[in-house]
């Protein structure tokens, strides 16, 4: 009675030695980022003649832990250490909503995946570079309100 249906699950996860060698088994990959913190400089939209424009903000998260003999407790350091992430955003509705409304303090929440890429700089030196390409952004509050 349960045999069927088992033996027919077992086909689609088994393949005979010969099955694999003529077939081509693609596989899957994740490239994904999830990033919280604040915008460290408003928005800029750039556009390349040919290509479609994209918009590009840098993005600061922060990493604290405590230093010292006792980490459980109170005491000790505290030690924190910001990273920068270059976040370009290149799909059409979220592009132009992020360059109206992301705004330098915001605190957000970006979805998107890791891209490497090389460039030359204006001495004509070939540089690379880091970039999440932004595919959801969430965002959590206003920009950091000044102390008067």
């Amino acid at each position: 009675m349960f045999r069927r249906p088992i033996v027919q699950v077992l086909r689609q996860f088994v393949r005979h030695e010969s099955e694999v060698a003529s077939s081509l088994v693609l596989e899957r990959s994740l490239n994904r980022v999830q990033l919280l913190g604040r915008v460290g400089q408003d928005p800029v939209m750039r556009q390349v003649e040919g290509k479609n424009p994209v918009t590009i903000f840098s993005l600061a998260t922060n990493e604290m832990w405590r230093s010292g003999e006792n980490e459980t407790y109170q005491m000790g350091d505290v030690s924190q250490k910001t990273t920068w992430h270059r976040i370009s955003v290149f799909r059409p509705g979220l592009r132009d909503v992020a360059y109206q409304y992301v705004k330098k303090g915001s605190r957000i929440y970006v979805e998107g995946k890791v891209d490497y890429g090389e460039y030359t700089d204006k001495n004509n030196v070939r540089r690379q570079a880091t970039t999440i390409i932004a595919d959801n952004i969430i965002f959590l509050s206003d920009q950091i309100k000044e102390k008067p």
